[in-house]
């Protein structure tokens, strides 16, 4: 079909939604074809016809896998996966956890239980690494069940909102093996056992963690996610007195969401 591919290629036909590809690195043009008729026999099962985007990260070492992000919107609703594979079979992961969301997203389909097999664990103790991309976010201000609902349909570990009972910047996670953890920067829950089931989120309880979120410069962030071997750090900024969410990438490196 193509050569191996750098840039951005688009498919658009009569009897296809719209399919943007996106590749990063040597990326084989069978795996392009692959991502091109396995998304869209997804979308059609579903009956989606909105537009769709395909990224296709090659890996960076030979023993790497393969990074695909897939993200459709329907009706002003995002839906997002993200995986890693080996070659060609992250486009196959890919698109069977594309499937198994929107599934789920019309309530076919339960959620499974978490630690979540197919995601490769990135809680690793390393060297301070760098922060590399820094994402200034609008922040939602929800509940903490709107919260998860945006967690679980845009296939994130963790998510950054403002918590419209306190007005305090929190993250949700998921925790094990069926529920949701709410952490706020300073309102935390009694340290009884009533603390385990505060809240509900969908059918998935909600644990409020019972510490209050660290202060820390983004600097001293890094070094301690990195230090500690987290997948992911909620903490206040000594200097905007906002909550962010530093966690780490699938290079190693990390990434910063702030409050804009």
């Amino acid at each position: 079909m193509m050569n191996s591919l750098s840039s951005t290629q688009h498919w658009t036909t009569a009897a296809d939604p719209e399919l943007a590809v996106t590749t990063r690195g040597e990326v084989p043009a069978q795996d392009v074809t692959r991502a091109v008729r396995a998304i869209t026999r997804v979308m059609r099962r579903h009956h989606l016809d909105s537009p769709a985007r395909v990224r296709v990260t090659a890996p960076q070492g030979y023993d790497e896998p393969t990074l695909v992000q897939a993200n459709i919107r329907t009706n002003d609703t995002f839906t997002r996966v993200q995986v890693t594979g080996p070659g060609g079979f992250a486009v196959t992961f890919a698109a069977e956890r594309l499937d198994r969301q929107l599934a789920r997203r019309a309530g076919k389909e339960a959620r499974g239980a978490w630690p979540d097999p197919a995601r490769r664990p990135l809680a690793q103790i390393t060297e301070t690494r760098p922060i590399i991309r820094r994402k200034d976010c609008a922040l939602m201000t929800g509940t903490p069940l709107e919260a998860s609902t945006v967690l679980d349909a845009m296939d994130y570990d963790a998510y950054l909102f403002t918590d419209a009972d306190t007005g305090e910047d929190a993250i949700v996670t998921w925790a094990d093996p069926h529920g949701v953890a709410l952490a706020r920067q300073r309102h935390t829950a009694a340290a009884d056992a009533s603390a385990e089931l505060p809240l509900t989120a969908s059918a998935m309880p909600v644990r409020v963690v019972q510490d209050a979120a660290p202060i820390f410069a983004e600097d001293e962030a890094s070094d301690a996610l990195c230090a500690a071997g987290l997948p992911y750090l909620f903490f206040t900024d000594s200097h905007s007195g906002r909550g962010n969410l530093l966690y780490r990438r699938y290079d190693g490196d990390l990434t910063i969401v702030v409050p804009s």
